[in-house]
């Protein structure tokens, strides 16, 4: 197995939407973007194609993701950032430039947050300076191989070059197999956000916080 570990390149886009899309549902049967954007699975990615095109970085924007090759191929990928740089206002800015892109409207848009915006009241919450570990997935054949190993020793690696001293990560309550992933690479869990609304609609109690010292 010829295993590379890449910065994405704009040719990785369309893998990058099939990560975000697989990484966001999890073990769920649907993840936020099934919610944030109604229709078929192709409809989602290209909205998510678009999303990682835009012309200012955020965190789903393909620039901030390593990608594995194997062989020449995509197999998995992740992306690490500063909350301050590339998190939420980052996002909600470029939002709108993808929802354009799609042909989108404002009632689509109102509409989408109303079925998935309980995701909010969820969201882990992290300390000024933090790298964040975002969009984690592997495709089913490249599984159990330890390419998200690899990809979160390089991604934490990077947080280090760029002066972090703490990462963070994210996994919804029930993903027992991401949560071993990441403790494996030096994470503990240090807390968890539940809520109904979100367990109504997403079929979780919430999401679990990790940490480690970098």
């Amino acid at each position: 197995m010829d295993l590379r570990i890449v910065e994405a390149r704009p040719e990785h886009v369309p893998f990058i939407a099939w990560v975000m899309l697989t990484a966001h549902r999890s073990h769920l049967e649907r993840g936020l973007w099934d919610f944030m954007i109604e229709g078929s699975d192709a409809e989602r990615l290209r909205f998510l194609e678009a999303l990682a095109r835009t012309s200012k970085p955020h965190w789903s924007h393909y620039s901030i993701f390593l990608v594995a090759e194997v062989d020449g191929q995509p197999a998995s990928a992740l992306c690490g950032y500063f909350e301050a740089e590339h998190g939420m206002s980052a996002f909600l800015d470029a939002v709108p430039e993808a929802n354009q892109a799609v042909g989108r409207t404002e009632e689509d848009v109102a509409a989408g947050w109303q079925r998935g915006g309980s995701i909010i009241k969820v969201v882990p919450e992290h300390v000024e300076g933090a790298w964040i570990v975002e969009n984690v997935a592997t495709l089913p054949e490249f599984r159990r191989r330890g390419l998200t190993d690899r990809l979160l020793a390089e991604i934490l690696d990077k947080g280090r070059r760029r002066g972090a001293t703490i990462g963070d990560v994210g996994v919804l309550i029930g993903n027992d197999p991401a949560q071993r992933a990441y403790e494996k690479a030096g994470f503990a869990v240090i807390g968890e956000k539940r809520h109904p609304e979100f367990e109504a609609v997403y079929k979780c109690p919430g999401i679990r916080s990790l940490r480690q010292a970098l």
